[in-house]
């Protein structure tokens, strides 16, 4: 499938879940999340959920990272260059919807993305080579590309992985794992020539 069909069809398999499913569904994910080889690192990217389009709530990987005493880093979006400029949350951020309800904090301490060890993903749908549909945007592409190269990426999804999405492009970057409330997936990087 193109990315086109599948945001239409994980975008209408979202609308589906109740308030109940996503809350189950965001813990199965955290408690898989804990079984993971992760936790050595400083400094973890995590969206914060856009209620409105049924994201996982993130507020699990959120307590988790908190009662890890981790750097918890959140981005606020930037519409004109499709840019995420990165702050560190702390206990007096302030956080705030923008114009497309998305949280955000309004201002803070910049945390630079070379410091970036492990970036929680957010996806519409993602496939078996570890390859990810966004809402279209291209703003984590641009994030992850300046990370440094032994960034961990974590895909998070409710659904399972689809066999292939056809129109991947050259400034696409994949996952390194996607972790779904059954399943781990681990993707391999392919060997650079």
């Amino acid at each position: 499938m193109t990315k086109d069909e599948l945001r239409k069809k994980y975008k209408l398999l979202r609308k589906q879940l109740t308030d109940s499913n996503i809350d189950e569904l965001s813990i199965a994910i955290a408690n898989r999340l804990l079984t993971m080889d992760i936790w050595e690192h400083a400094f973890y990217h995590l969206f914060l959920s856009i209620e409105t389009q049924k994201e996982i709530n993130t507020d699990h990987i959120l307590n988790i990272l908190s009662g890890k005493d981790k750097n918890i880093v959140i981005s606020k979006s930037n519409f004109e260059t499709l840019e995420l400029t990165n702050y560190l949350l702390i206990d007096s951020t302030t956080i705030r919807l923008n114009d497309y309800g998305i949280p955000e904090p309004t201002d803070g301490i910049e945390i630079d993305d070379s410091k970036i060890d492990v970036v929680f993903v957010p996806l519409l749908a993602f496939d078996i080579n570890g390859n990810r549909v966004g809402y279209g945007k291209g703003f984590y592409d641009g994030f992850l590309s300046k990370c440094k190269p032994e960034t961990i990426k974590i895909g998070v999804s409710f659904f399972e992985a689809e066999t292939k999405i056809e129109d991947i492009f050259e400034n696409d970057v994949s996952l390194d794992y996607c972790v779904t409330p059954r399943k781990i997936y681990t993707f391999q990087s392919p060997e650079i020539d």
